[in-house]
């Protein structure tokens, strides 16, 4: 193959790999109920653990993967957004909180949104076309001077990556590497315990949900981190990671990539905006969903009852996709790629989208009669 035919063709391979990582998360979601806005809804107001175990399953799989990678050489880490040195904390706080604020009142996260679109949900699909523009003025529209010239604004940089391991390898006298694995096993050892102690209530769909989900993060890792990657461009005679908006490797996550999306869509014709791996990975989602509902029977249509419902999902939908953006991921990209990286942001931002979670549905529990569509949505 000619050298300056190479990073074209891994470009291609890793768009269309991203598609292939969405048609598989797309069944996934669709067949197990994999949502980290379920599992927050489901402990809050019923107790009920098995959503949230498959969550955390997915954290300490996808972390055990991840951590093999990075030990094994696999891809360049400190490339990605979870291990950057510059901490936007306030950042990763408060658009953590309006995340998870708002992906209760829309009735699931964009990674849910997706699954239920191509189970033939047009509340979620609305909700997607939303959560997408809100995104891209958050990028660098109407909304961007208030991220980052507001929220931004408040940052540290760090004496090296934000990882867990990282961050107490300086303050410890110990290497990064055993502290990050040390932190997985620790991880690992507390979900398979909880998982114990709540056994009975849980399905095989919840393991396999969590397993599936897991593997699939590192799977995304190497795709863009590894096979994308070039240590030196023919053109810029630099390292390149090739495929992805960021030119980072990148995970699972939605947020950011919808935006990406609706530039694509609208500015078809100009050659410098093409497909990226965050793009065709929620492509694959809303595919694999399709077909999963399809074979299983589940797909219906499914719409707005009342003005209140609509409002309700497009305010939802305008918090999240201010809220992804500024805490650089949503839940997916927070709360399952982030967690595996060991990544302290994303711990931080998992925090804001508990806490803004946790405040939407006390406000449906204390006022379900003035808010009888929050209420239907969070059963």
């Amino acid at each position: 193959m000619p050298t300056a035919a190479a990073p074209a063709t891994l470009a291609q391979a890793v768009v269309w790999g991203g598609l292939v990582l969405g048609l598989a998360l797309g069944v996934v979601g669709q067949s197990t109920r994999f949502c980290v806005r379920g599992a927050i809804a489901d402990w809050v107001q019923l107790r009920s653990p098995g959503r949230l175990v498959s969550w955390m399953l997915a954290v300490a799989v996808g972390a055990i993967a991840v951590q093999g990678l990075v030990s094994a050489g696999a891809f360049d880490a400190t490339r990605t957004i979870g291990w950057g040195e510059r901490f936007p904390w306030l950042s990763y706080l408060v658009g953590g909180g309006l995340f998870g604020y708002g992906m209760i009142l829309a009735g699931g996260c964009p990674q849910r949104c997706l699954v239920k679109a191509g189970s033939g949900n047009l509340k979620a699909l609305l909700t997607l076309v939303l959560v997408a523009i809100a995104s891209l003025m958050t990028l660098r529209g109407a909304f961007a001077p208030l991220r980052a010239s507001g929220l931004d604004a408040f940052a540290n940089t760090l004496a090296g990556s934000q990882d867990l391991g990282a961050v107490l390898a300086r303050g410890l006298a110990l290497p990064a590497t055993l502290l990050r694995w040390l932190i997985t096993v620790a991880v690992t050892v507390g979900v398979l315990a909880l998982a114990w102690k709540v056994r009975a209530q849980l399905k095989p769909a919840h393991w396999i949900g969590g397993i599936a989900v897991g593997l699939l993060v590192a799977a995304a890792l190497y795709l863009t981190g590894h096979i994308g990657y070039i240590a030196e461009h023919p053109e810029t005679l630099e390292p390149a990671w090739l495929g992805t908006q960021s030119k980072r490797p990148e995970g699972l996550s939605f947020a950011a990539p919808l935006a990406h999306a609706l530039d694509l869509l609208t500015l078809w014709t100009d050659k410098s905006t093409v497909a990226t791996f965050g793009v065709t990975l929620a492509l694959g989602v809303l595919l694999g969903a399709f077909a999963s509902a399809k074979l299983r029977g589940d797909f219906r249509l499914e719409s707005f009852q009342t003005p209140r419902e609509l409002g309700a999902h497009a305010a939802g939908a305008v918090l999240m996709g201010f809220g992804g953006v500024t805490a650089l991921g949503c839940s997916l990209g927070n709360g399952v790629t982030g967690l595996a990286l060991l990544s302290s942001g994303s711990l931080l931002a998992v925090a804001g989208i508990c806490a803004g979670a946790r405040l939407a549905l006390g406000r449906q529990q204390r006022a379900p009669a003035a808010s009888p569509t929050l209420a239907a949505t969070a059963t």
